[in-house]
């Protein structure tokens, strides 16, 4: 098969979502080793972990304190997201998070690079920042202007971005898709959906979802 199609659903303050980017990032290294002739092509899909934060954002401790049980519970798993990020290369900075963000906003912007036809490396490359100014930064990831300076750096053009965000244009489509993703049975993120035919959910290792790759590119009822 000449072509790989992934969609990738996610939410932008999902840590998981960050490290399964990374381990994405590095099976599609591994496939374009193996496969260099294959085009491959990746569709970000949104997904609200938390659909009814306020638009403004909220304490990011005190929810997650109440969401997990309390601090100790909360130390434990940021300490397990740690160390599976310290994995991937990513030195999470929890404690400098202020909000937790409504991440619609977010979302609209990774839709409207897909949307002007940006290609897959560098909507890529603004997920990553958004997932580096959310956790390694500790930006407000749900205000409009820092999205806008997101954008920029991303190559985007800031003021374009920024009077897109102030309107309400695609917020509907974003919500229906993110809509979608749960009528589909999707409860969790990341979600890996490979050329329509398999599925992989969770920060799985890069030599699993590679492995999914090669049986979703196989001829129906071929060998991988």
């Amino acid at each position: 098969m000449n072509t790989l199609s992934i969609d990738v659903v996610s939410d932008v303050v999902c840590p998981w979502c960050f490290i399964g980017k990374r381990h994405l990032d590095r099976a599609l290294e591994l496939w374009r080793a193996e496969q260099p002739a294959c085009a491959v092509t990746v569709h970000w899909r949104p997904f609200f972990l938390n659909p009814d934060t306020p638009e403004a954002g909220e304490p990011y401790r005190p929810f997650l304190e109440k969401k997990f049980g309390g601090p100790k519970q909360l130390e434990e798993l940021w300490q397990r997201v740690s160390e599976a990020g310290h994995k991937a290369g990513i030195a999470f900075a929890f404690e400098k998070i202020e909000l937790r963000a409504n991440t619609l906003a977010a979302h609209r912007l990774i839709h409207l690079a897909q949307k002007v036809g940006a290609d897959s490396t560098a909507i890529g490359g603004l997920v990553e920042a958004l997932f580096a100014a959310q956790f390694l930064e500790g930006r407000h990831v749900g205000d409009r202007a820092v999205l806008a300076d997101v954008a920029g750096a991303c190559g985007m053009d800031a003021e374009a971005v920024a009077r897109y965000l102030e309107s309400a244009e695609d917020a509907d489509e974003v919500r229906g898709g993110a809509a979608e993703a749960r009528r589909m049975g999707i409860n969790g993120v990341p979600f890996f959906i490979f050329n329509q035919r398999l599925a992989a959910s969770g920060a799985q290792p890069p030599e699993a979802l590679l492995q999914v790759m090669r049986d979703a590119a196989a001829p129906a009822g071929g060998p991988a």
